[in-house]
């Protein structure tokens, strides 16, 4: 016989062994979501139908939640309830060699789509300034995009170029560095620095994760053949969703 929802709920307060009773409310929406009775995508019941259900008090229910949501298998959207989160395939990303997030998405199959945030010419910040090389009076070109594969949301990107390598950032279409190749500006190598962060609440809901979820936020300051720093980019990566692999030899 197939249990439903419903009955997953209702065993949780009978459910064998000690502990709180969170912890158990915890396990038994992760069985209804493991076993497909709830699909990506779907909405929970109410806190209060599920408190009802389960005979728990409601106190619990909102910590059984919030629990799945810190680890990413339920979200919550203000004003809509919570849905299980969608399934995200992992990508496995060499740090080996200097390629775009749209030619990274080709290779694996997948298709790449841009929710464009930012882009023009701006007065540089101090930081962009000194890393770009920029004069007195010298524009900086952003590029700022929410890269997606499938329509899943896995990267913010923030890229600053001198204006005077990219002057009209309106006319970049998919690939930036597509783009940079058409002047023979792009990039031929690169320094990145990564480090392991929480999400704050904006990047978080253009990532559909929950505040606070873990992250790769990655530096890359990009060259051209010259020595000349072409890019200056700082990414966000959902950590559920990005494998970063390096080949180490003697």
């Amino acid at each position: 016989m197939t249990l439903s929802i419903e009955d997953i709920f209702r065993q949780t307060a009978a459910a064998p062994g000690g502990g709180p009773l969170y912890l158990k409310l915890r396990r038994s929406i992760e069985d209804a979501v493991r076993s497909g009775l709830i699909n990506p995508g779907d909405a929970l019941p109410s806190e209060r139908d599920i408190a009802a259900t389960a005979d728990v008090s409601r106190v619990t229910v909102r910590k059984a939640v919030q629990n799945l949501v810190a680890d990413g298998i339920l979200i919550q959207r203000h004003g809509s309830g919570t849905f299980v989160a969608p399934r995200i395939e992992r990508v496995e990303q060499p740090l080996s060699s200097l390629t775009s997030f749209t030619e990274d998405m080709a290779r694996r199959g997948r298709t790449m789509t841009n929710q464009w945030l930012d882009r023009g010419l701006y007065d540089p910040s101090p930081q962009e300034a000194v890393v770009l090389g920029l004069g007195a009076g010298e524009k900086v070109a952003r590029v700022n995009r929410l890269r997606m594969a499938d329509g899943n949301p896995l990267a913010i990107e923030r890229a600053s170029l001198a204006a005077s390598i990219l002057p009209d950032p309106d006319g970049i279409r998919a690939s930036l560095y597509a783009h940079l190749e058409k002047t023979g500006n792009r990039p031929v190598r690169a320094i990145q620095r990564i480090a392991a962060v929480n999400l704050g609440g904006q990047d978080a809901d253009l990532l559909d994760v929950a505040a606070g979820a873990a992250s790769l936020k990655i530096e890359r300051t990009s060259y051209l053949a010259s020595g000349r720093i072409v890019e200056f980019t700082r990414s966000i990566y959902r950590g559920d969703a990005y494998d970063f692999v390096a080949e180490l030899r003697i």
